[in-house]
């Protein structure tokens, strides 16, 4: 494989990049957006993580009943986060050609996944909505973290930022991702997952 034809990342402003992730040559697509509503509201109390099926156009509808069910604050808030989900699931199903799809919302406050790695998925879609984003690699440092050297930059999704990642069932240059280590911060996040429904975890 020539190194022209090894995957990147693209990022734009526009929405319609999340469709690039269809292409041989793109192996991240991130749609760059800044969030038009604070979210950090809802991180009152003791938020229950979501993890739930909907169709693609069943998503507010569904997640609206989730957010109440699972101890979320702010329900004047509810609706708007429901609502900008239901849009990247329609993003999301558009560009994998699905009809379902799993939605994990999850409160995190630890460094549970901060280890550089490829989701074993065809994609997925992050997006944070408070705190810090997904931290990703290019090819390069992603090769040399295989390698078991340190990487020479660490590239970081800004929050509302929206990143749709290829995985290993996908192409043998996935996109090599981790949460960033926030456990000695103080900081919590709110970070939104969309997979296939058939998806494993990792």
């Amino acid at each position: 494989m020539s190194v022209l034809s090894i995957p990147a990342a693209l990022a734009a402003t526009d929405p319609a990049i999340l469709q690039d992730i269809r292409r041989e040559d793109c192996n991240l697509a991130i749609w760059q957006r800044a969030l038009a509503v604070d979210f950090a509201p809802m991180l009152h109390g003791t938020p229950q993580d979501i993890r739930c099926e909907a169709a693609r156009d069943e998503v507010p509808e569904v997640l609206v009943g989730q957010l109440a069910a699972h101890g979320f604050a702010a329900s004047h808030l509810h609706d708007a986060l429901a609502s900008d989900v239901g849009t990247l699931a329609q993003h999301f199903c558009a560009a994998l050609g699905l009809a379902r799809l799993e939605i994990r919302l999850e409160v995190v406050t630890t460094d549970s996944c901060r280890k550089f790695h490829a989701d074993y998925v065809s994609a997925r879609l992050i997006t944070t909505y408070v705190g810090p984003g997904t931290d990703w690699l290019d090819t390069r440092d992603a090769e040399a973290v295989a390698r078991g050297e340190e990487p020479s930059q660490i590239n970081r999704m800004a929050s509302g930022d929206v990143g749709l990642f290829k995985g290993k069932l996908a192409t043998s240059y996935p996109a090599i991702h981790r949460s960033p280590p926030i456990s000695q911060s103080g900081e919590t996040r709110l970070l939104l997952v969309l997979n296939p429904v058939s998806a494993h975890s990792h």
